[in-house]
């Protein structure tokens, strides 16, 4: 189901009714709060260090799901079969890399053109493909970002520092448990015989949800926000 904003620029699409099998974030679920009242009975008792766990943590967020994604968006810049076959079935297309799993089972790519910019978002909780972009960081999973990116995603895009052309097109896509979805960015202008090694250090994480573009290559290795 596609629905227009009161942007006339912006779209929002809901393949299935937004019925999830799991908890909203907020509040958190018993499993968040067991979750949570274990990690403190491990670090009283000395079993285990805080800074331990953040690092476990900020590798997932930031290092080994993002990974995956940017090996995926470099393969589609370079090879243009694989990126046919992404768009048709990016499923498919992705466990063809080795990448599947939990929280990715139902992919779809949404491609960004010269006139059409697509952002993601889970306006009911946190929904997110795992297998290419790791854990979701907070600030998607917060409730300003869940209503703006539908209600004003221009202004979202800014304040990450995203500008685009007035005239551009936002189209918002909604995940959902059944189906999530990952921006393929344009590629960088200046790119055109770069490998696909290194290409992947110009995908970031938010390049993949959208609320910012492809690094271009004087920000190679840079990290996200």
């Amino acid at each position: 189901r596609k629905e227009s904003s009161a942007a006339s620029d912006v779209y929002k699409r809901q393949p299935h009714d937004h019925h999830h099998n799991h908890e909203h974030t907020e509040p958190p679920s018993d499993l968040e709060l067991r979750v949570k009242a274990l990690e403190s009975l491990l670090v009283e008792k000395g079993l285990v260090k805080t800074e331990t766990l953040n690092a476990i943590i900020e590798t997932y967020e930031h290092k080994v799901g993002p990974r995956n994604g940017a090996h995926v968006v470099a393969k589609a810049w370079t090879d243009p079969g694989f990126k046919q076959a992404l768009i048709k079935d990016a499923t498919e297309a992705v466990a063809s890399l080795g990448y599947c799993g939990r929280q990715g089972e139902h992919l779809e790519v949404v491609e960004n053109t010269n006139d059409t910019h697509n952002l993601v978002v889970c306006t009911l909780c946190s929904c997110y493909p795992w297998t290419v972009l790791g854990l979701p960081p907070a600030w998607y999973k917060s409730a300003p970002y869940r209503s703006r990116a539908v209600s004003d995603p221009r202004a979202v895009l800014k304040e990450f520092g995203t500008q685009l052309d007035e005239k551009s097109v936002i189209r918002v896509w909604d995940s959902t448990s059944e189906m999530r979805y990952l921006v393929l960015p344009q590629r960088p202008q200046g790119t055109e015989n770069w490998s696909e090694q290194d290409l992947q250090q110009l995908v970031s994480r938010n390049s993949m949800i959208g609320v910012e573009l492809a690094r271009s290559p004087e920000q190679k290795g840079e990290g996200d926000k």
